[in-house]
Parts: structure tokens; C-alpha cells; sequence
């Protein structure tokens, strides 16, 4: 059982100087090129670039257990070359094989790998049953240890509520999400602390139960700035193909809003891809002819705010955020995605997650990922059910937003 008293000595290790390297296990779906996993995990084995420094952390990764091992895994590779060893099941990576706890941190990666999908489109990760695993391990010991949670929490809003549930209940910090809330920004713009926001647009690209979690991760890293904090989503709807213009002409979202995220792009496709000529993507006509199947994820704060994300695969290849404050300014920027093979937003996220690790305190509240994990869930949800507007009493989720927002400003 972790009492008061165990708390209050991993508090204090977590915040005493530490001599010796941080241990740390990795606990994946898979381990192969370009996956979560390599991209995350590399860099406690070999460092990585943040802020004009190249960084190594004083950490080891002592242990790795990898669910899938399809052609091209590198586990055991990763695992001869710095020296751990790869386990059979995630109790045993958590104790190094023995009988005690013996990690100081955990980075749970369960992206990526053959996993079946549910009706609403969504692929059954097993985030939630890794953490199910370490949760067991914690209270047999009766110590717990940081844990950094890759993405959305679960396809299952009940299933990510029990996992912040139980870091509350023992006590031990958690970190999740997406790289786009602390990626750079191009403009590196901050909304201000407690500002108005009257309207809120979000661009993204990529396929549903992937990419979209990513873009609402950004939008919602955006708007939780405003007046009064976060205090949940009231109603959520998916429209898709033509009721998505239908739903801009109509005015359920900005159109200048949408044209001011647009504006922010640097991959606008079609004709800008033929010829190289310079377009208007909105006005041209051309957004419509691009995007075959857009989607449009309306939502709907239990303060009135609205917003709304639209995937536009097909139009463009980048994140795109753009909001009207109240008075009338607007505040437009991309969340910038480095290329392959390096993905140096990727280092910016295990930037932070390595400063949990060190310092014990998260950068953000896991909240704001519980928060987005929910209305990713509920907007397929509407899809599924004809696309009907949902009301998500469930969602009431309220947290405060970090006096500074993370992302990458060098």
C-alpha cells in the first residue's frame, strides 16, 4: 500500500540531486524504424537536440518489454548495444527481473503494432492494460514511480478516467499526449493567460483515431488559456463530405477563422504542388476539390466557447491553429512537424517528459489529455450515430492551464 509516508520519501528522492543515472523502462507495442517507440526511446539512449543544445540525459534504460516483434525490430539490438535486457511481460521490466521494483520512471508507448479496431473506427491500443500492469506492480510494492503515458490515454473515455484516477489515487506523476503542444510554433505565438476567446479553428491531416487526437491535443492546448481555465465540453458533433462546407456556409464555424489557419500552411497541395504557384486555398474553390473527404469535429465548451477541428487530408499536410480573441484580433499559427528521420518534435516531448522524470512535477496537467481522449471518443461516437450532435455531461473535466505554455521557442 502506498501510504503518506512512502509519498512523502519518493517526493523528496524525486526532488533530492541525483548521483547516480535515473532508471528508466520502456514499455512498447513495437520497437522498429520510425516508430513512437524508437523515436521516444532513443532518446534517453543516445540524447537529443533541445533549444540549441544537444542534450543527454542522466538516465539508463534498464529494461524494455515489447508486446509485437514484427520484421524489422530493434529491441534486442537496442537492448545488446546499451547494455539492458528485453523482458517477457511488463512486470518483470519493471523489475529488472528480480523481485522489487526497480525502475525510477516509466515511458509507455503502446503505438503502433497489429491491433484489431472497434466500430467506431478506433484501434484497440492496449495503453490502458500497460497501465493496468505497472499499477499492479506499484501497489504490491507499495511505491510508484513517474510515468509518461504516449498520446491519447485510451480509445475508452471510462478507461483513461480509471488511469488518472489511480496516478491520483497513488500518487505518482503522469504525463500524456501529443508532440504538438510543444512543438515550435510558426509564428511562436502565446495566447495570453486568461484571455477572451470569442471563436477557435483547427486545420489538421491525417487519418481518424491517429492524426486527428494530434490536431485536437493542439486546439485544445490553445484554448484552455482563456478566461477562467478549463472547465470541460458540453456537446461534440462529426460531420463529414459535404456537410462539412455546408456547416461553414451556414456559419457553424469561421470561415475567415478557417482562412487565417490556411494562411498559416506551408503545404498547401494541388496546384501550389503542380507549378508551384501561390493559391488561396478557401476562396479559389480549390479546398473543396482537394479534400475528398473532409471531416469537421464541432465542439461545443461548457463556457460557451466554440471551436471546431477540421481534417483536411488532401488540402494540406500540416497543423494549423487560428482563434479570435474578444475585441476582435486574430491570433493564427502553425504547429511546425520536423521531417523525417530525425522528428525533432518528438525530442521537445521527451524534453518534458524527462524533466517529469527528474523533478517529479509534470509540465501540464494530464487532465488536458484525459479532456481530449473524451472528445475524441464522443465525436466518432456522433459518426457512428449518424452524425448527431452529443451531449457529453461526462466531459465536465476542469484543470488550469500552465502560467506557461511548453512549447519550443529556440
Amino acid at each position: 500500500m502506498l501510504t503518506r509516508r512512502t509519498f512523502l520519501e519518493t517526493a523528496a528522492l524525486a526532488a533530492a540531486p541525483r548521483t547516480r543515472p535515473l532508471r528508466i523502462a520502456i514499455l512498447a507495442t513495437v520497437y522498429r524504424l520510425h516508430s513512437h517507440a524508437q523515436h521516444m526511446g532513443d532518446r534517453f539512449l543516445v540524447g537529443y537536440p533541445y533549444g540549441g543544445v544537444w542534450r543527454k540525459p542522466n538516465a539508463k534504460v534498464v529494461s524494455l518489454y515489447v508486446d509485437q516483434k514484427p520484421e524489422g525490430d530493434l529491441g534486442g539490438a537496442r537492448a545488446r548495444e546499451f547494455g539492458f535486457d528485453v523482458y517477457p511481460d511488463i512486470a518483470a521490466a519493471l523489475r529488472c527481473g528480480g523481485s522489487k521494483l526497480a525502475v525510477d520512471a516509466v515511458l509507455l508507448i503502446a503505438e503502433h503494432g497489429d491491433y484489431l479496431r472497434n466500430e467506431k473506427g478506433q484501434i484497440l491500443y492496449p495503453r490502458y492494460e500497460f497501465f493496468e500492469e505497472c499499477v499492479k506492480v506499484f501497489q504490491a510494492e507499495g511505491r510508484a514511480v513517474p510515468l509518461y503515458n504516449d498520446k491519447h490515454l485510451s480509445y475508452s473515455f471510462e478507461k483513461a478516467k480509471a488511469m488518472v484516477e489511480a496516478a491520483r489515487r497513488l500518487r505518482f506523476p503522469m504525463m500524456a499526449g501529443s508532440s504538438l503542444p510543444v512543438t515550435w510554433r510558426l509564428p511562436a505565438i502565446e495566447l495570453p493567460l486568461d484571455c477572451e476567446i470569442a471563436e477557435a479553428v483547427m486545420v489538421g491531416e491525417g487519418p481518424s483515431d491517429a492524426m486527428d487526437f494530434h490536431a485536437l491535443e493542439g486546439l485544445q492546448c490553445m484554448v484552455e488559456r482563456r478566461r477562467g481555465g478549463e472547465s470541460g465540453v458540453r456537446a461534440v458533433q462529426l460531420l463529414t463530405g459535404d456537410a462539412v462546407w455546408k456547416a461553414g456556409d451556414e456559419g457553424r464555424y469561421s470561415q475567415d477563422l478557417l482562412g487565417a489557419a490556411l494562411s498559416r500552411s506551408d503545404t498547401p497541395l494541388g496546384l501550389t504542388v503542380e507549378d508551384g504557384r501561390t493559391q488561396d486555398l478557401l476562396r479559389s474553390g480549390e479546398l473543396r476539390r482537394l479534400a475528398k473527404d473532409p471531416a469537421a469535429y464541432l465542439i461545443e465548451y461548457r463556457d460557451g466557447l466554440k471551436a471546431a477541428l477540421l481534417m483536411l487530408d488532401g488540402a494540406v499536410k500540416d497543423f494549423n491553429f487560428a482563434a479570435r480573441l474578444k475585441g476582435g484580433e486574430v491570433a493564427s499559427t502553425q504547429f511546425l512537424l520536423t521531417p523525417d528521420p530525425n522528428v525533432t518534435y518528438s525530442a521537445c516531448l521527451m524534453h518534458h517528459a524527462w524533466r517529469m522524470f527528474e523533478t517529479g512535477s509534470p509540465p501540464y496537467p494530464v487532465e488536458r489529455t484525459l479532456l481530449t481522449s473524451g472528445m475524441l471518443e464522443s465525436c466518432l461516437t456522433s459518426k457512428l450515430q449518424g452524425h448527431a450532435r452529443l451531449e457529453t455531461p461526462h466531459l465536465a473535466i476542469a484543470y488550469k492551464p500552465p502560467r506557461e505554455s511548453r512549447f519550443a521557442r529556440a
